[in-house]
């Protein structure tokens, strides 16, 4: 029987982390309330215009959920490794684990965990946040991780970010963060005025503010693979080597990007090319046909024709001889 039971007294536990991201859940719960909300009246749309109709609101609102969405992931960029590596510093005691590094736009999250979880009588099951965003001190995130005494692994996946290292990529991640949460906010602004002139059926510049849309998600994703493009120091687990490439959020914003792209020169080409057409999936064709019944409607003017009816050619008026009195 060994002091302490072979574990380290000095040592916290594992982080008990929540199943899902509650910042995201929140974002999508609120957006698929607004989609049933108006799925609920989507029966009240008589013919062909139910359907266009629905796909305009799916489309939008996936647009916005995605922009604002990915403000507050941490998959931009993310790396795995599997190694056989030290667990706690001043000890020669070795683990299997899968080593993560999830880097966000607002800091840099570590993963730690044992394969399989349960070994050397701990659970090994970590998954540690160290932010750079405004208001945040990522040194001290990582001075505090130095003070709690957190897994070896998990400390030299942070040390290679902060300030003091000699990589020197603190400064081009914090920063290209920090223009792509501005760029990002931006371009939800201008899909909420989008969405405001289709609502006014102000299509023409409708489609002009879907194409700003694009051009501010695109220069988003610019900014960030500019932070990734830089010069890396080796993340090396003995014969392996941590290596990370765009994750989930990178991808999904691009294709939000290139969809708005799209739907804005189809919105652009179209209400030059064929009105008629773009009227017709925005479902105006009926204005149209609405104002010429309204003006059937109205009461007939006397017309030049019905006023010539009255007048009697001066050819044709009898001669009347006045009697003197």
């Amino acid at each position: 029987m060994t002091l302490w039971n072979g574990s380290y007294p000095f040592y916290p536990g594992a982080n008990a982390c929540f199943p899902f991201d509650t910042t995201r859940a929140v974002i999508v719960t609120v957006f698929l309330s607004i989609l049933v909300m108006f799925i609920i009246i989507l029966p009240g749309i008589r013919g062909r215009g139910r359907l266009f109709w629905f796909l305009r609101l799916v489309l939008g609102l996936f647009m916005g959920a995605v922009i604002l969405t990915v403000q507050f992931t941490r998959d931009w960029e993310t790396g795995w490794v599997q190694a056989n590596t030290s667990y706690k510093s001043f000890s020669p005691v070795q683990v299997d684990a899968d080593i993560g590094l999830h880097i966000g736009l607002a800091g840099v999250n570590v993963t730690l965990r044992g394969n399989p979880v349960n070994q050397i009588n701990e659970t090994i099951n970590y998954n540690e946040h160290f932010p750079w965003n405004f208001g945040a001190d990522y040194d001290r995130s990582y001075s505090e991780g130095l003070q709690k005494g957190l897994p070896s692994p998990i400390l030299y996946v942070a040390e290679k970010f902060s300030t003091q290292s000699p990589c020197a990529v603190h400064r081009q991640y914090r920063i290209a963060g920090h223009f792509v949460s501005l760029t990002l906010w931006l371009a939800f602004c201008t899909w909420l005025v989008s969405i405001l002139l289709f609502s006014m059926s102000i299509l023409l510049y409708g489609g002009h503010m879907l194409l700003l849309t694009a051009a501010l998600i695109l220069f988003s994703l610019l900014f960030f693979s500019m932070a990734g493009n830089t010069l890396k120091c080796p993340i090396q687990f003995g014969p392996v080597s941590l290596r990370t490439g765009y994750g989930e959020s990178f991808w999904l914003t691009l294709a939000t990007g290139l969809l708005c792209l799209l739907l804005g020169l189809g919105i652009v080409i179209l209400n030059s090319v064929q009105p008629e057409k773009l009227k017709l999936v925005f479902s105006l064709d009926k204005s149209s046909k609405e104002e010429v019944w309204d003006k059937s409607c109205q009461p007939a003017e006397p017309s030049c024709s019905a006023q010539d009816g009255f007048m009697v050619p001066l050819s044709e008026l009898c001669h009347v001889t006045a009697t003197p009195l």
